[in-house]
């Protein structure tokens, strides 16, 4: 404990510093370097409150622990105990907490996100459950306080979706969604089955961070624009002006429409916020190639390809696959109550990079 105690001593020392630097005139009159302290101040905040929490709970202990030297009587030397015993259980979970706390960060983790459901193997059921997916996430960001926006979307007859790209505004969206990339099966019996046989389809989930402009260089030059007619349901138009856009990066050949708004220009912004975020996620897939050991041992950051969990609607049971986790709810998590797993798979990362640490 007592390097990871020297680490948080020079982490509060530099949260004194930032406190410091960001009441001086020349930083604040710097609009970059006062974002720059303020965001790194800002990161640091709940290590540091957790850290000055662990330093009055040891000087408590130590405090209690040196009253039992002096002479007290029996009541006195109970009550003294009790406390000793309450100190020591705050000090090992403060000591747990501040553990997780110094793991490395992923640096999308505050961003928001963009996710791209895709109906895959099922046809029309696959569509159908792709809109499961969309409303199931729409109402765990709704209760997270945070504001999903779709961005396009491509129906079916049958009321499903072929695709449907959406937008989630809210911190550290991407730190609880980023565990959802790969591919959802469900398990029903499809409304135009007429015998009541059980189907099994499949639907693509992609979590992609925000990428900001000052993260990744897009030039006007290497964007082709088209606009065309939106469509609704069924392919019918629902709008006569070429409102609707479609932008190509020609030097990655990544792809993206936008008709959701009846302006084209604010087309134009939201498909350049996803092909902002495609191309990022792009660089950061290639980059990861060269680290395929590491991508193996975190939860949910592996091929996207691979199935990653089970909706099974005759039992009522939801399993992902990549922990071993069965929920007898799945009701409730189609209603958006992801916590369960979400907290589970959070945990099983955090004791892989635990033992990576450790070793």
């Amino acid at each position: 404990m007592k390097s990871v105690l020297e680490r948080l001593q020079s982490i509060e020392d530099r949260y004194e510093k930032l406190n410091e630097l960001l009441s001086d005139p020349e930083v604040i009159s710097d609009m970059d370097k006062l974002r720059e302290y303020s965001k790194e101040q800002s990161d640091m905040q709940e290590i540091v409150a957790a850290y000055r929490e662990y330093k009055q709970v040891t000087e408590e202990l130590e405090g209690a622990k040196s009253m039992l030297e002096e002479k007290l009587d029996n009541e006195m030397r109970e009550m003294v105990k009790m406390e000793i015993s309450e100190l020591q259980d705050q000090e090992e979970e403060l000591q747990a907490k501040l553990k997780v706390l110094l793991l490395p960060k992923d640096p999308n983790d505050d961003k928001n996100v963009i996710v791209e459901i895709r109906g895959a193997a099922g046809g029309d059921e696959a569509a159908l459950f792709a809109g499961d997916l969309y409303r199931m996430y729409s109402r765990y960001a709704e209760v997270q306080g945070w504001k999903p926006e779709v961005i396009e979307a491509s129906y079916t007859e049958l009321g499903g979706y072929k695709e449907i790209i959406f937008m989630i505004n809210g911190k550290g969206a991407y730190s609880k969604l980023k565990y959802e990339n790969g591919a959802h099966r469900v398990q029903r019996v499809p409304s135009t089955e007429s015998g009541g046989r059980i189907h099994t389809s499949t639907a693509t989930v992609a979590v992609l961070p925000e990428a900001e402009e000052v993260e990744i260089d897009i030039h006007e030059k290497d964007i082709r624009v088209d606009t065309f007619t939106s469509s609704g349901p069924g392919g019918q138009s629902v709008n006569t002006t070429m409102s609707a856009v479609r932008l190509t990066h020609l030097p990655t050949g990544v792809v993206v429409s936008c008709q959701d708004e009846k302006s084209q220009i604010k087309n134009k912004e939201k498909a350049m916020k996803v092909l902002r975020a495609r191309i990022y996620d792009k660089f950061q897939q290639e980059a990861q190639e060269e680290y395929a050991a590491t991508r193996k041992s975190a939860v949910g950051t592996g091929d996207r390809s691979e199935r990653i969990r089970t909706y099974n609607f005759p039992q009522n049971r939801v399993t992902d696959h990549r922990i071993g986790l069965t929920i007898q709810k799945l009701d409730q998590i189609l209603q958006g109550k992801l916590d369960e797993f979400i907290d589970a798979l959070v945990l099983e990362e955090q004791t892989a990079a635990m033992k990576q640490v450790e070793e």
